[in-house]
């Protein structure tokens, strides 16, 4: 799988209008970068999956801790958009939590049909008791990266997200 590609797989004319595509096998699965992407966060999700364990936590579940601990509130609509989770896996994921203690579901005073959602105290502290464990992890799968490709990859993911996203958060 180590072919190489010397070709341009972002073929675009000189007003960046596209041009006939490059085959897939011309480009090779190790240039593509959703190829690649995927293989990447699957196996942090598998990483993470089997370190989640000792902590009483799913996959899930982590990615939500992490959204809350980061955001004072956000409605179940937000919180599937920002940690990746279909809706009907969230609310099953958030009935856990609560019944965990780690977050607290309010109905608004506007409108009782939309719920905030907001991690506990004791939900930060299993946060926060796991959170080493993911950075050791992250740290890891960026060995040998300097901070400043990692801040350039990250700028381009963000305009790759842009590019593609259906929310406007």
């Amino acid at each position: 799988m180590a072919e190489r590609f010397s070709g341009v797989v972002l073929r675009r004319d000189p007003d960046g209008n596209a041009l006939p595509p490059p085959t897939m096998g011309e480009i090779g699965l190790n240039h593509f970068a959703p190829y690649l992407m995927n293989r990447v966060v699957a196996r942090w999700n598998s990483n993470m999956s089997e370190e989640l364990r000792e902590y009483d936590l799913s996959t899930a579940k982590m990615r939500t801790l992490a959204v809350l601990s980061v955001s004072s509130s956000l409605t179940i609509n937000e919180l599937s958009v920002f940690s990746v989770i279909e809706q009907s896996t969230m609310s099953r994921t958030l009935d856990s939590l609560e019944d965990q203690g780690y977050i607290r579901r309010t109905p608004r005073p506007e409108d009782m049909r939309i719920r905030d959602v907001t991690i506990t105290e004791a939900g930060r502290e299993a946060f926060a008791s796991f959170w080493p464990t993911m950075y050791d992890s992250f740290m890891r799968m960026f060995d040998g990266i300097d901070e400043e490709e990692y801040r350039v990859f990250t700028a381009t993911l963000h305009k790759i997200l842009l590019n593609i996203r259906k929310h406007e958060i």
